[in-house]
């Protein structure tokens, strides 16, 4: 990615002016360096499977951007010009996330695993700039996770959902290591919590809400807010599970107590299974919504978990393993599962905090090891470091390609003294 100065008026602006420029060059260049950024000139990557099986008849027919999801468009704002001007074969919708594909031998069954995560836009932000919700029930580091299988014929997706807790909250960044949390008192938080979940009942189902936050400490306090609101909620169950206290560091094999709690509505829940005719045999009723703090580590060793257990039972559905059997008995392909969702979980964790995930050999190898220690000390120092000397920088740059902030010749943000690093994020908070 490359951005292009072409303004021939910015011979003729004042001091100020090409000062501004060069600033507003200098957060462009900062957008270029963007991971996990992902296209197809064929296939709009925008939608998950099953909503591409329920489209309308002829939907297919249209311009990829006109069939995209707009909460996955990327650029959405740097397309504007060319779609008010029909210019439909230049426009390439532009998702974030993370996409990761494996060929398995599954016996005598040769067997393709693909992952593609697609990242929300409605509230995009770095970690510790974009936490919680806005007044609309978008919420920060959003995440659609797919899981698609094909197999004998056979295809199969599971789909998962992560996003920052549903509420008004915030974590100030102030040198401290732990930034405390912030519960914002509002009257609409209520209002924010139903229009987030109503929004993901309409799309999705019923929702299994998975809190894996602490349950003391400021994490506490938010974890109760939230589970006090969620209560209230039609069509959402709301589980607590305190990962940090059941699995601690390596007890990887812990979550078995909360699948316990879910594994009925999980399984009812079920995943979209379609035959070689193209029939479809099974449909996702549900989905499961996880999170943690910073819907980044505890959140994908947990669902990496319940992947695996979907993924069981989709292969002996289609006949590929018997009832006795599951795909951690196959050391080859389990490792290869594994190691994909491994990947996934570092590939947004750069996108939202700037380094590899934590936890990562818990999803690699289901236990902690030594070099798995030094590389999560050395993520954390690198993520107090970003977010306090460099993610501001990040967020404005979000701000100014997506949209949020509008250049104006008429005035420059950078004239007061007090100006600082992400002045005009103020009134984007909530």
């Amino acid at each position: 990615m490359k951005f292009l100065s072409c303004n021939e008026v910015l011979k003729n602006s004042t001091l100020q002016e090409k000062k501004d420029e060069a600033y507003f060059m200098a957060l462009l260049k900062t957008v270029q360096s963007t991971p996990g950024l992902y296209f197809s000139y064929q296939t709009d990557i925008t939608l998950n499977f099953q909503r591409r099986r329920k489209l309308m008849e002829g939907w297919m027919a249209k311009p990829i951007w006109k069939q995209a999801d707009p909460r996955f468009v990327w650029n959405r704002n740097l397309l504007d010009e060319l779609i008010e001007y029909k210019l439909d074969g230049f426009i390439i919708p532009l998702l974030q996330g993370s996409f990761q594909a494996a060929q398995l031998k599954l016996k005598d069954s040769p067997a393709t695993l693909t992952i593609f995560s697609r990242r929300c836009t409605r509230r995009l932000g770095t970690r510790m700039w974009r936490r919680g919700a806005n007044l609309e029930g978008d919420v920060a580091n959003f995440i659609e996770t797919e899981q698609l299988v094909e197999c004998e014929g056979f295809r199969s997706s599971l789909l998962q959902i992560r996003g920052s807790i549903p509420l008004l909250w915030e974590q100030i960044v102030d040198l401290s290591y732990k930034p405390q949390l912030k519960v914002i008192d509002h009257e609409q938080m209520s209002n924010v919590v139903e229009r987030h979940f109503f929004d993901l009942f309409q799309r999705y189902g019923e929702i299994i809400a998975v809190d894996l936050t602490d349950k003391h400490g400021d994490e506490g306090q938010l974890s109760m807010a939230f589970s006090a609101e969620a209560q209230n909620l039609p069509n959402v169950r709301y589980v607590s599970f305190d990962f940090h206290h059941v699995c601690g560091n390596s007890n990887f094999e812990n979550l078995k107590l909360l699948y316990e709690q879910i594994s009925e509505q999980f399984e009812k829940q079920g995943y979209l299974l379609i035959d070689g005719k193209g029939s479809v045999l099974e449909e996702q009723k549900g989905i499961v919504r996880s999170n943690c703090i910073d819907c980044l580590d505890r959140t994908n060793v947990t669902q990496s978990y319940l992947a695996q257990k979907s993924l069981d039972e989709q292969l002996q559905r289609i006949g590929v393993l018997d009832s006795s059997e599951c795909i951690s008995m196959f050391a080859e392909d389990y490792q290869k599962f594994r190691a994909l969702w491994a990947e996934q979980g570092d590939e947004i964790s750069l996108e939202y905090a700037g380094t590899y995930a934590l936890k990562g050999d818990l999803v690699r190898y289901g236990k902690q090891t030594f070099g798995g220690i030094l590389k999560d000390g050395m993520s954390a120092l690198s993520r107090y470091y970003l977010n306090n000397f460099h993610d501001g920088i990040r967020q404005d740059a979000m701000d100014l390609i997506s949209g949020r902030y509008t250049v104006r010749r008429d005035s420059s943000p950078f004239q007061t003294e007090s100006f600082s690093v992400s002045i005009w994020n103020l009134s984007e908070k909530f």
